[in-house]
């Protein structure tokens, strides 16, 4: 015998959700961007239409006494081709702050992607739906993190008690933008990302601007960064910019002091941290173009340039780390509340040698939380930039 259904649909609306800067209605239901539409009306590149779509650090917040919850949802899941599939993203619950319970949803569309051409196909498939019971009957905040690497659709919220959304915190707004490795390519679970790990030690509410592949300088990240409120701003620059070689050190310095022009438009004196790339070996000293590699039989990157093509101005992350280490101090003799981080103190040369990265690029689930345990306590700890 099936157990009953909650009896109470609760329409999905802006107030409900955190982390997400759009809310567009689909013929499903309502889809969450993390970038508004006008950005997204000036962006050609698929691969960040895709990114900006998963929705790392979003998630529906509200208060209910209800001991049952069910969400409809049409999830969009990535297939490399070569690769093994990867597993269903995972729906983290939190009651009250802390890891309550974990879900998948089944069905959805599945978004075959071929990273040697480019190519994509997409195969149409069912609404399924993800359930929490036995929650505690009294008062309590939930949050249904959404997996961070499928587009999801939210289709239907249902409660057996009533839901209202939940006010203003008093929490500090922390506004982050980065890579994949922000976005949480390879975390377990949306909560598992670096930034999420950082944002829960710190106490504060993330707006994940982390966007797979496409952290390159774009000017309608830095307006939507500009006009989203946030008390705290950081960005992590480097990695896609050497694995994409989208431009050369005399494109590159004067497209960083724009895109901080531009955040500091809307931001004049809120802390902004510019974060440099954790260590990549493969890039260290190596140009891009990136690529992928299948010969192993599992997706692993490769740089495809060559180092001595530094002397034409190719970008590697040691040229980017003293790039930025150098505007930072520059800006910073008038800009007191900017400031530099060395993503080397976040995962350097002893972090590869005890945790390697597995595809030679991005950092394993125990890597993610290493990142942000020490982004929390360099950037929100005591002398930090970002310390209360």
């Amino acid at each position: 015998m099936t157990a009953p259904r909650p009896a109470i649909t609760t329409p999905i609306t802006a107030d409900l959700l955190r982390g997400a800067l759009d809310l567009e209605r689909t013929a499903q239901g309502v889809l969450p961007h993390r970038l508004p539409a006008r950005a997204r009306a000036q962006n050609a590149d698929p691969q960040v239409a895709m990114a900006e779509a998963m929705p790392s650090g979003v998630r529906l917040v509200f208060r209910t006494r209800a001991t049952t919850v069910e969400l409809d949802v049409l999830a969009t899941k990535m297939v490399y081709q070569g690769a093994p599939p990867r597993p269903d993203g995972r729906y983290d619950l939190l009651v009250d702050g802390r890891l309550a319970g974990q879900a998948t949803a089944g069905g959805g569309k599945v978004l075959a992607i071929d990273l040697t051409t480019g190519t994509t196909t997409v195969e149409p498939g069912p609404v399924a739906a993800v359930r929490f019971a036995d929650l505690p009957a009294a008062d309590k905040e939930v949050e249904i993190w959404l997996p961070q690497r499928e587009i999801t659709e939210l289709v239907a919220l249902r409660t057996d008690a009533p839901v209202e959304p939940v006010g203003d915190r008093g929490r500090r707004v922390w506004l982050h933008h980065g890579s994949s490795i922000s976005h949480g390519s390879d975390a377990e679970s949306p909560t598992g990302t670096w930034p999420a790990v950082a944002a829960g030690l710190a106490g504060v509410d993330l707006v994940n601007l982390g966007f797979s592949g496409s952290a390159l300088l774009d000017p309608f990240t830095a307006r939507a960064m500009r006009d989203t409120p946030a008390d705290l701003i950081s960005m992590k620059i480097g990695i896609n910019l050497v694995n994409s070689d989208a431009m050369r050190l005399r494109a590159f310095t004067p497209a960083v002091h724009g895109f901080l022009d531009t955040v500091r438009d809307g931001h004049p004196e809120t802390p902004l941290l510019v974060v440099s790339s954790i260590l990549c070996p493969i890039q260290e000293d190596t140009p891009g173009p990136g690529a992928a590699d299948f010969s192993t039989g599992t997706l692993r990157f490769v740089a495809t340039g060559d180092p001595a093509e530094q002397a034409a101005g190719k970008l590697t992350l040691r040229v980017i780390r003293a790039e930025l280490a150098r505007i930072v101090a520059e800006r910073a003799a008038e800009d007191p509340n900017l400031h530099h981080l060395d993503g080397l103190s976040l995962y350097g040369e002893a972090d590869f040698a005890e945790l390697p990265l597995p595809d030679q690029l991005h950092p394993d689930p125990v890597a993610d939380r290493r990142i942000g345990e020490r982004f929390a306590a360099l950037a929100f700890g005591p002398g930090g930039p970002f310390a209360a």
